[in-house]
């Protein structure tokens, strides 16, 4: 119970100022797909543990955009990310004294939170038989960079919601 509620609280935090675009190739008819593998070769920028979370959201989460897995998908997926660990919040704290042609001030930041990674992360869709990207999905977004194994795994379900939210593409 702990866990879950520690990963309502983690998504409710990540879903400030996060975003998620899509782009598509308009002359394919993404009704004729119903199948998806892996490239055998995923080059992420993330670790082992971290693609194995990407997988397991995507193979929760296509099946109900009626997309199966099988050994020789209609489409293959692809994914990758950039990271870029930032600093938290600060409080600036400043005290002075002055007077006559002289002035004397002493200032600092507080550090509030921990640092944050802000992640880009892409998923593609590409067409096996004809080797064409159809279909992609960018979120752009920050979490914590102190986070369980659980609460990463919520928030990969999470970015990959809100990617497959734009597929199939509505024209």
């Amino acid at each position: 119970m702990r866990t879950l509620l520690t990963s309502l609280i983690l998504l409710l935090l990540l879903g400030c100022g996060a975003t998620a675009t899509f782009d598509y190739d308009t002359k394919t008819d993404f009704s004729v797909y119903s199948s998806y593998q892996y490239f055998t070769t995923i080059q992420s920028n993330l670790n082992d543990f971290e693609d194995e979370r990407v997988k397991n959201a995507l193979d929760s989460l296509l099946p109900l955009k009626n997309l199966n897995k099988e050994s020789s998908g209609q489409l293959l997926i692809n994914f990758f990310a950039y990271e870029q660990i930032t600093a938290g919040n600060t409080i600036g704290i400043g005290f002075g004294s002055g007077g006559g042609n002289a002035s004397v001030g002493v200032g600092g930041d507080v550090p509030v939170g921990g640092n944050k990674i802000e992640q880009q992360f892409t998923l593609d869709l590409v067409d096996a038989q004809n080797d064409a990207l159809v279909w992609q999905g960018v979120y752009t977004g920050t979490y914590p960079a102190k986070t369980t194994p659980a609460q990463r795994q919520a928030y990969y379900y999470k970015v990959i919601g809100k990617i497959l939210n734009g597929y199939p593409p509505k024209k």
